[in-house]
């Protein structure tokens, strides 16, 4: 992709983030479609896309797919780790999930305190909660937000209530 193109689709990028905010949810579904259409390995649309699917219209397998193409084309864009965590976690794809933050966790400039904090939460549904909250401990370890701290803290606590209940 030459430069020129690269500057113009991420004009395009950019107008569909602020359609999203502004809730012209429909434009930025057009604008998003228009930008893979001219270049498919355009990651970033793929994840504002699949957060669509994921958040506006409810359809999880939608979403996962396009997060997984914003992975293939731009495994280094951070926030489609978080996002896809999220559909995976409700889905209740467990296996897929511990392999995504395992990978998220290596990415450069990813919020670790935020993965670790997924981590927790894909453990504490599934009731291991030993692992729950050594992961609490490590979003703790890496969190610089003390009201995030006092969620972990407090999710520790809630764990070991449900450890005590559930054995």
């Amino acid at each position: 992709m030459e430069f020129y193109d690269k500057i113009r689709l991420d004009e395009l990028f950019y107008e569909a983030d602020q359609q999203i905010k502004d809730q012209r949810y429909a434009d930025a579904m057009q604008t998003l479609e228009a930008i893979i259409v001219e270049a498919p390995e355009y990651g970033k649309a793929y994840n504002h896309l699949a957060w669509l699917y994921e958040n506006k219209y409810r359809d999880y397998k939608k979403a996962e797919a396009h997060y997984n193409l914003c992975l293939l084309h731009e495994p280094e864009y951070t926030p489609a780790y978080l996002n896809m965590a999220a559909v995976l976690s409700n889905m209740g794809k467990w296996k897929e999930l511990e392999t995504l933050l395992k990978k998220a966790i290596e990415v450069p400039g990813i919020d670790r305190a935020s993965v670790y904090n997924e981590s927790a939460i894909m453990y504490e549904l599934q009731k291991d909660y030993p692992k729950a909250i050594e992961n609490y401990k490590l979003a703790i370890q890496y969190t610089l937000n003390d009201s995030y701290l006092e969620t972990y803290k407090a999710s520790i606590e809630r764990c070991n209530k449900k450890k005590a209940f559930f054995g």
